[in-house]
């Protein structure tokens, strides 16, 4: 039997554990499968979204790459991504570490200084968690609340032929930065290492894409655009058609990728954490999108279109000629 992927072992560790019907008697909206869970709020008018994400010491960060700081601020920013992802405003976290001997008091006290500055800048409330030992590695766990308007929250499953694709912003910074970081270039453009170690979350994209209606689908840039393209695609039961020529770089990543004999389409593509949205519109909706987004001063980019068949992804260079895209991206299991 083949390695299972990430979301292989999800599929396995929790298909048919509990039936759907019992999860809406329980009050859940949407499961596991999106970016958040979907669940009754306190009020009719509401409901609540609950995301969960970990950080582990050597998997994703380094010291040669964050500080304690930029730890504990991106550890409740990855979820405050997830929130925006659907639409959301994000409201209560639960912190979790577990800590090694060599995370000592001092060092502890600068992670919370950054988480701290995440969750006032997002006016997130954290409001409690767990403190354990760990033998040699920092754990840090982060479970956030938000809420949305009910029957509202932007799924994954809403992406249908005939719509274009976009992004919220460019991708390949936060991956362009750990290069930098990893290989200590002294040289590497401010703007790549703050993607990578101060990511800022869509928050704003997110709840005016909800407000106005016009997301059909919705996905952060976690594990890199291929990747969540895949998802939405998967989800919504269509493909999706990516165009070369459109794809955004901006001009320190090009730069640096030139510099460093780097593709950067590669770094856009398939670098991830950059927490920008990816998404799908009805064409109509195009022009007065562009024109909102502009005067909100929030970047726009179509990149796409969505077509009927198979579920995948594909993706068209400047000549015309179309290459299906590997559902490739950052994979906790893969041993390449």
């Amino acid at each position: 039997m083949p390695p299972l992927d990430e979301f292989g072992r999800i599929r396995a560790w929790t298909e048919g554990r509990q039936s759907k019907k019992w999860m809406v008697e329980a009050g859940v909206t949407l499961g596991i499968g999106d970016d958040a869970a979907v669940v009754a709020g306190g009020t009719s008018a509401t409901e609540w979204l609950l995301a969960m994400d970990t950080m582990v010491e050597e998997v994703h960060f380094l010291d040669a790459t964050m500080s304690e700081s930029d730890v504990g601020y991106k550890a409740l920013a990855a979820n405050i991504s997830d929130i925006a992802a659907m639409g959301g405003t994000p409201k209560f976290a639960l912190v979790s570490v577990s800590v090694p001997p060599a995370w000592n008091a001092e060092r502890m006290k600068l992670l919370f200084d950054g988480l701290y500055e995440c969750a006032d800048k997002y006016q997130v409330a954290v409001i409690g968690g767990d403190t354990t030992s760990a033998p040699s590695h920092l754990v840090v766990a982060v479970t956030l609340m938000g809420f949305v308007e009910a029957g509202k929250a932007v799924r994954r499953d809403g992406a249908r032929p005939g719509q274009s694709v976009f992004l919220t912003g460019p991708t390949g910074l936060s991956a362009g930065g750990l290069h930098g970081l990893l290989n200590n270039i002294g040289s590497i453009p401010a703007r790549l290492a703050q993607a990578h170690q101060r990511p800022s979350p869509s928050v704003k994209a997110g709840r005016l894409l909800l407000e106005t209606g016009w997301a059909a689908s919705l996905n952060d840039v976690s594990d890199g655009v291929a990747s969540e393209a895949w998802e939405i695609a998967e989800a919504s039961g269509v493909r999706l058609l990516l165009k070369e020529t459109l794809l955004p770089i901006s001009g320190e990543l090009a730069s640096y990728a030139l510099e460093h004999g780097i593709q950067p389409l590669d770094l856009v593509l398939y670098g991830g954490e950059d927490y920008v949205l990816l998404g799908t519109v009805d064409k109509q909706h195009e022009h007065s999108m562009k024109d909102r987004f502009r005067r909100e001063g929030i970047p726009l980019f179509i990149i796409g279109e969505v077509e009927a068949g198979e579920p995948g992804v594909a993706i068209q260079s400047a000549s015309g000629k179309v290459k299906p895209m590997d559902k490739r991206g950052y994979n906790h299991f893969s041993k390449g």
